[in-house]
């Protein structure tokens, strides 16, 4: 609930449509969600760098980044964790406002609050990239030692072991990293992105 009272959205005169314009391409959330360790941000940070060589505008929003400022005052209880995800769909929608594509990478657990940000946005604003891979890849990398952390006690409701991970039902995009490297992986969303017109302005 909005606690703020007496207040007004003031319009602007450059809108997105025309940002869209001058940009030459349409703005969207290419928006990752998989468990840790899946590849989410290793994907994301090499895809928005095929984007910038191609002349796309881009911002990438990472968990990790995000949590040492925006959301530095939230954990990761079930409620926070709806938070944080709430926080990172508002900064995406005014990153698509600006006419930017927007690659937001975070677990973001929970369908309902992945719905709840795709409803924010206009259609086809939303493109749900599931990140697959198993538990079993996702432990055997451990990137950050989480894992080891959460087998040895030290962390305590970790998305996959002990929290709840619900997986995209039909999801735009889905790449496989059991299988595919991350270039194939880059690949596949770029193809997409082309194929259904993001990368140019109608």
């Amino acid at each position: 609930m909005a606690k703020s009272k007496n207040i007004k959205w003031h319009h602007s005169k450059v809108t997105k449509e025309h940002r869209r314009q001058l940009n030459n391409h349409k703005s969207a959330v290419v928006w990752f969600t998989g468990l840790s360790g899946s590849g989410k941000s290793t994907i994301s940070v090499e895809l928005e760098k095929q984007l910038h060589t191609m002349g796309i505008r881009t911002y990438r929003l990472d968990g990790d980044n995000i949590r040492h400022g925006l959301n530095k005052n939230l954990g990761f209880s079930p409620e926070d964790r709806k938070e944080n995800i709430r926080r990172i769909g508002e900064v995406s929608k005014l990153m698509v406002e600006a006419g930017l594509v927007t690659l937001s990478a975070f677990i973001s657990p929970f369908r309902q609050d992945r719905d709840e940000i795709r409803n924010l946005l206009d259609d086809n604003e939303f493109i749900e990239v599931f990140v697959d891979a198993s538990l079993e890849t996702c432990e055997s990398r451990d990137p950050k030692g989480l894992y080891k952390k959460v087998r040895a006690g030290e962390i305590k409701e970790f998305t996959g072991i002990d929290a709840p991970y619900e997986a995209p039902v039909t999801p735009e995009i889905t790449v496989d990293t059991n299988k595919l490297s991350i270039e194939e992986s880059v690949r596949t969303i770029i193809s997409y992105l082309k194929t259904k017109g993001y990368l140019k302005y109608d």
